[in-house]
């Protein structure tokens, strides 16, 4: 006799997700990653750090790529979303809302690079980002794992529900800033 998905799945409504020390490892290896590098990548563009540009200099980049509108602030928003996103990540707290936010941020980087080609040899590229929007939409779906601050809480158990509504959230905002600061 077949029992209820739910039952096959392993959720229950009296029983979290069984869990295992390798998978939840390989989690914050990937948390430590995307946070970390998107979180450098925040600090450089909105203070300077390691070379980076600052605002200023990002905001004229933006301005080199389409943007035409509000580019100082949108300067900021993208800076510091890659520098919380990041921090929460590392630390595993809020993860989907997280990885939502840094998805929308390289889902954009992506947009901006499809007509360069995919592989840096044929232009910049944007496989890079790719990679990175990658990771995210996996941790949106996965949830933190067992090591995180978030080890706790209904998005860990049902990452799913979670994960749709911050996919849907990041396509929101992609559309959104394309629309609302480029030119058409």
């Amino acid at each position: 006799m077949l029992s209820e998905p739910e039952d096959r799945l392993g959720y229950d409504d009296d029983r979290s997700p069984q869990w295992h020390g390798g998978l939840s490892f390989g989690l914050l290896i990937l948390r430590l990653v995307l946070g970390g590098t998107l979180g450098v990548h925040g600090l450089q563009k909105v203070f300077g750090l390691w070379g980076g540009p600052g605002i200023a200099e990002f905001s004229r980049i933006l301005g080199d790529q389409g943007y035409t509108s509000q580019l100082t602030v949108l300067s900021w928003v993208g800076g510091v979303t890659e520098i919380a996103g990041g921090a929460l990540l590392i630390v595993g707290l809020f993860t989907p809302a997280a990885a939502a936010a840094l998805l929308a941020v390289t889902a954009n980087a992506v947009y901006l690079g499809y007509d360069s080609g995919y592989f840096l040899g044929a232009g910049n590229g944007f496989e890079y980002h790719l990679t990175l929007g990658g990771i995210a939409l996996a941790l949106l779906f996965t949830g933190p794992g067992g090591i995180s601050i978030d080890t706790n809480t209904p998005w860990r158990h049902r990452p799913v529900w979670f994960g749709v509504t911050g996919l849907v959230l990041a396509a929101g905002a992609v559309v959104a800033v394309t629309l609302l600061f480029r030119a058409s």
